[in-house]
């Protein structure tokens, strides 16, 4: 079978039936890794386990809860924030009847159907190359052994009906913790009270004009916070061109005899190792463009045997150490937290009027300004008093603790993002630190104790950007790469140096030998100065790893393109831009000589491509059998780059036309990926999918789930979990032989994005999304393709990844965020890790940190460049340790607690639902603020008061409870709102908060007032303005940065030189409709306003979409949706959600 306008390919065409030998098979059973079937998370009888919290408090007139309601499934967010996931079956009496509906979605899915087996003869017995072959042991073990002692983590059956969205692993947390790792809901589903249709206020003014929108639902009483019992499980879920200073450790003359104790174990060698030999003489710093920049250092090779499993890498103790930390004892447990939390009654019911002045008189608020109130605010001085002083807390955080009225201070926006509140550090210290850009946590001053996190009610977590794109990166090679003997953490600048040829480690404290190799310094060349060692004074390194590192000689760079050709896909255009791509940017692939590449396409059938060396021209190879899949020829379909360059062009050139009369309508996607990991296999890589419609063929295929008539329901959203589990399982699949698999879904209807999502969550992969794309009709989309594509092609990669985390002792970790899959309790395999990619985590305290004034947390993650070389990046955070409540508010970073709650409430609403999620979110907010307020109660604050550090987390949430992924009320488009959700959980902070809160700026006056002078460039720096339409007017020109787009909103009435200077239009009614970019005009204005917009685009991965729109009613809905401070059909203003908040507290 050939292909339109592929000539000559009829005597190298074969369609192949499947033989028995070669198939596939169905689905293949769900396994935690190759030859490892895959424990259940969660017990089929109960979801969650613990003592069920008490009954909130009757409502007259309310009638006993119907008993076919189902709780609510919200072990997502196990333990603290906020604490109700126990079974609700013991609510106490009284509760009334709920609106809301029980949690959608619960269906069994479908599985894949089993597929028949055919035998022809003739067909070609599919070998894997014998260069990459796979140990027998190399994944015997990987995903079942955790260490002795440490309980399995349990993952959720691929069938359970509340099987989550996003990668889950469960293990116990500390006795007694709360580790605030529950968003706390407001109702059980058989506790919400009902939603008055109007809202009333602490007055009977004019507020009562407000019908009750959907910023938030009310929350009723909450008896108080069960503690989880001890037996409770956490759920986990939940530049090129940079320069890299190399450090090539090789002291000159003969050296000691080195150190076995510091043999690494994690991501480090086999254990009982002890390097050997005498290293060259030979100090560089050399500038690399690749990521995993040759180093001229020699390294000593090992004759260990190899380790069988990424355990025995990356974890456990050191063996024969006499230093183990012992194992914390249950009775020196925090105790449980938040007894006597005061009851809160229903939100919206009439109540008793609150104290006089504690809230405006008037309905919303307008330009004027609050109302003020009469009550001055408390000193710093007094404050500090009140909340039982300040431990010498630097002025920044005494600025955070400054109280803030939320209902009179209305512009609390600052003129521009700017950087969290650095730890209050030494300057020593903080100089060192781990950048806030790479590692940041929500409170930058750790509680002492959890009994002290709770009393904050504040979440404690990190976020990490872990292998972001590095100006300077110190690349370190070294025979040793030192490391606690006891708990495996690198060596890092916040260790002690008990004398020369001693260090204690900064996590566990054990006191540690210094090898005599470490003595020498290869910055100075100096010997006795271990202390000034590069390791010791970056927070940031990067080791150059040994053999001892790998499981198997490190893979090469192999990229595998699996490409919808159906009609819909043809129709839409992409493969025009995406072959122009690759051939633009076939060169800057990253990778070196053995680099590997192919290509598959399908429709109801599956074509492989011959691009063997010594062809005339490419061959395909089509496969029929789409039930037992196999592969034709195994040899000559994944082919080295530089040798069979020619033919990989050839084939480019005449792809997007081979199809271009097809009428074949099918979408075999499921075939074609299990053809994809068998031809990846033997060595791992990346697997590129552009799928343009739902799967109809095969397994995996789906049906429709999207009603459009409830895209703007208010009662829940169904559907936003996966429909078959076939995908996830193919992902683990993947991620055991170190596939990742990225997504681009180009599609202009439903595609059920919640189940292929799963394909790239658990293999590490990304998501891309671009609805309605086509290459004619939407001009915004195609660029931003071609952009996207240039990135994705060309950022660096790192292949067969594992990442761990480390922190101090007394505090753990208990959930995870993002695209992984968990191997172990606490080590996350990645098959390919970008630089774009983020991650969340939550933590607890389990001991008391009284101890210690210096909490640390260590990022280690190992993996193979694309050059073929083990790599270590090791980041290391430093935030100090305190005792007063005050300290504790000063130190919160609202931006990293905002995402985390993100990550949080879309576990949230896939487990249980998206309501439950979004009454979680306000109440954190109220919680937050109650605690504040409770424990400053001596000041007897008036109105709404915040912390100065929390005054813009009101904001934030309603922000949140507007984006498209956690809505309701307005019409959203299911796999629309399914990709916001993806976006929270695998993009690093700044993206994330752009998506949350844009920013807005006004363009038409652009000075050179207080710009920013960059490489001999002027870029001016507009205030930021709130996201009201007040802010707007019709005869100026405003810019929206929203993360993924960006928009240049253009006023009826805007002056003529700026549309003429920047826009290159005579006047307004001549700028077109779909205009994409701004010009480059030889003029002032034109040329600050494109290096204004330009510096926002280099500040992200992807350059965000650009769309001028002009006032019109037509091109408005898309601007002005982003205003979140204004009042919409189905949801609050900013003002009225205060005053939602304040009748929340005043309960």
């Amino acid at each position: 079978m050939s292909a339109p306008g592929f000539t000559n390919l009829n005597p190298s065409v074969n369609n192949y039936v499947n033989p028995t030998q070669n198939g596939g098979g169905g689905a293949t059973p769900y396994h935690n890794g190759p030859g490892q079937p895959l424990p259940a998370m969660y017990p089929a009888s109960n979801y969650y386990t613990g003592v069920p919290q008490q009954g909130y408090l009757a409502m007259p007139g309310q009638l006993p809860p119907p008993p076919s309601k189902a709780p609510p499934m919200n072990t997502d967010f196990s333990a603290t924030y906020y604490h109700n996931s126990h079974s609700q079956a013991g609510a106490g009496p009284g509760v009334g009847p709920t609106p809301y509906p029980p949690p959608h979605g619960l269906q069994t899915p479908t599985q894949p159907p089993s597929t028949a087996t055919h035998s022809v003869s003739g067909a070609p017995q599919y070998q894997p190359p014998a260069s990459y072959a796979t140990p027998a042991n190399y994944y015997g073990q990987r995903y079942g052994a955790s260490s002795q002692g440490q309980q399995q983590p349990m993952l959720v059956p691929a069938s359970s009906s509340s099987n989550p969205l996003f990668p889950i692993v469960s293990y116990p947390s500390g006795p007694g913790s709360s580790e605030y790792g529950t968003l706390r809901s407001s109702q059980g589903a058989a506790e919400r009270p009902p939603i008055p249709a109007v809202i009333q206020p602490p007055t009977h003014s004019a507020l009562q004009q407000y019908p009750q929108g959907n910023g938030a639902t009310p929350k009723p009483a909450q008896q108080g916070y069960g503690a989880p019992p001890l037996t409770q499980t956490a759920t986990v879920n939940g530049q090129s061109n940079a320069v890299q200073q190399c450090y090539d450790q090789t002291p000159p003359g003969p050296v000691g005899p080195h150190y076995s104790s510091t043999s690494p174990s994690l991501e480090g060698p086999v254990r009982g190792h002890a390097p050997s030999g005498t290293p060259s003489t030979s100090v560089h710093s050399s500038p690399s463009r690749q990521q995993g920049g040759d180093s001229s250092s020699t390294t000593t090779g090992s004759a260990s045997p190899v380790p069988n499993s990424y355990e025995s890498l990356e974890g456990g103790i050191y063996p024969g150490s006499s230093s183990v930390p012992p194992p914390a004892d249950p009775t020196k447990q925090a105790p449980p937290f938040g007894y006597n939390y005061p009851a809160m009654q229903p939100g919206y019911q009439q109540s008793p009027t609150p104290r006089a002045g504690s809230s405006p008189s008037h309905g919303g608020y307008n330009a004027p300004g609050y109302q003020p109130y009469s009550q001055p605010f408390p000193s710093l001085s007094q404050l500090s008093t009140a909340l039982g002083g300040l431990s010498g807390v630097s002025e920044q955080e005494v600025e955070g603790l400054r109280p803030v009225n939320l209902l009179q201070e209305r512009n609390l926006l600052p003129l521009k993002r700017g950087t969290p509140a650095e730890p209050n550090l030494s300057s020593n210290l903080r100089k060192m630190n781990c950048s806030p850009d790479t590692f940041r946590c929500t409170l930058s001053s750790i509680p002492q104790t959890q009994a002290l996190l709770n009393k904050a009610r504040l979440p404690l977590g990190l976020l990490l950007h872990p292998f972001r794109d590095l100006t300077q990166l110190p690349v370190i090679t070294s025979n040793t790469i030192v490391r606690c003997r006891s708990c495996r953490t690198y060596i890092n600048p916040f260790v002690s140096f008990l004398d020369q040829h001693r260090w204690k480690c900064n996590l566990c404290y054990r006191v540690n030998d210094v090898p005599d190799e470490f003595m020498y310094n290869p910055v100075t060349r100096s010997y006795g100065e271990p202390h000034k060692r590069p390791e010791v004074q970056n927070s940031t390194v990067e080791f150059i790893a040994s053999s001892d590192y790998m499981l198997r000689p490190p893979q090469p760079a192999a990229y595998l393109f699996v490409l919808d050709v159906s009609h819909n896909a043809v129709e839409s255009g992409y493969l025009n831009v995406l072959c122009q791509s690759l051939l633009e940017n076939l060169e800057k692939l990253p990778g070196d000589s053995r680099t590997r590449i192919g290509f598959l396409t399908f429709d109801s059938t599956i074509h492989f491509y011959n691009l063997q060396e010594g062809l005339s021209q490419p061959q395909m190879l089509v496969v029929s059998d789409i039930d037992d899949v196999f592969i034709p020829t195994p040899d000559s379909l994944l082919v080295n780059l530089k040798e069979s360059h020619e033919m990989v062009k050839d084939l480019l050139n005449a792809l997007p036309a081979m199809f271009t009369h097809t009428r074949e309508t099918h979408s075999a996607l499921g075939p074609a990926l299990q053809a994809a990991y068998k031809l990846m296999s033997a060595t791992g890589g990346r697997v590129s999918v552009f799928q343009t419609q739902l799967p109809s063929l095969g397994a995996g295929l789906l049906q429709s789930r999207e009603d459009p008539n409830l895209r703007s329901s208010t009662k829940g959203v169904q559907h936003l979990g996966p429909a078959t589990d076939f995908y996830k399982k193919l992902a683990l699949d993947c991620s055991g032989q170190q596939i990742g698999v990225d997504l681009f879904l180009l599609s202009s209807q439903y595609s059920d994005l919640a189940s292929l999502a799963c394909v790239s969550k658990y293999s590490a992969g990304s998501i891309f999304y671009y609805p309605g794309f086509h290459h004619v009709h939407s001009p915004a989309q195609n660029l931003k393709l071609q952009q996207d594509l240039h990135r994705y092609l060309t950022r660096k990669i790192g292949f067969e990844a594992v990442m761990r985390i480390r922190c101090t002792k007394g505090l753990s970790i208990h959930t995870f965020h993002g695209n992984f899959f968990v191997r172990s309790t606490d080590l996350l395999s990645l098959a390919n890790v970008n630089p774009d990619s983020g991650f969340a985590v939550q933590m607890s305290i389990d001991e008391s940190l009284a101890d210690t004034s210096l909490a640390c947390f260590q990022a280690a993650l190992l993996y193979t460049s694309s050059k073929g070389k083990r790599r270590i990046r090791v980041h290391t955070l430093c935030l100090p340790v305190v005792s007063q409540l005050s300290d504790v508010f000063a130190g919160a970073d609202v931006e990293a607690i905002t995402c985390l709650l993100a990550n949080m409430a879309i576990d949230r609403s896939i487990s249980s639902s998206l309501l439950d999620a979004r009454d979680a979110l306000v109440n954190a907010v109220v919680d937050s603020l109650e605690a504040y307020r409770a424990n400053g109660s001596n000041l007897q604050l008036s109105g709404l008061t915040a912390p100065a550090a929390l005054r813009l987390f009101p904001l934030y949430v309603l922000a949140l409870l507007k984006q498209k992924a956690l809505r309701t009320g307005t019409s959203t488009r299911l796999d629309d709102r399914v990709f916001a959700m993806c976006e929270f959980k695998s993009q690093p902070l700044k993206q994330i908060m752009r998506l949350i809160h844009p920013d807005l700026y006004r363009v038409d006056n652009l000075t050179e007032q207080g710009a920013l002078h960059l490489n001999e460039r002027m870029i001016p720096q507009p205030p930021l303005l709130q996201l009201s339409a007040e802010k707007l007017s019709r005869d100026g020109a405003f810019l929206m940065d929203c993360g993924s787009v960006m928009y240049l909103w253009v006023g009826k009435c805007c002056d003529e030189m700026f549309v003429r200077d920047v826009l290159g239009c005579p006047d307004y009614a001549s700028i077109p409709p779909d205009m994409t970019e701004i010009p480059a005009l030889e003029t002032t204005a034109s040329e600050r306003t494109r290096a204004f917009v330009s510096w926002l685009q280099e500040a992200r991965a992807f350059c965000a979409a650009f769309c001028v729109l002009k006032d019109e009613p037509s091109a408005k809905s898309s601007f002005f949706q982003h205003l979140i401070e204004d009042r919409s059909e189905s949801a609050f203003s900013y003002y009225e959600f205060l005053l939602h908040i304040q009748q929340q507290m005043s309960k």
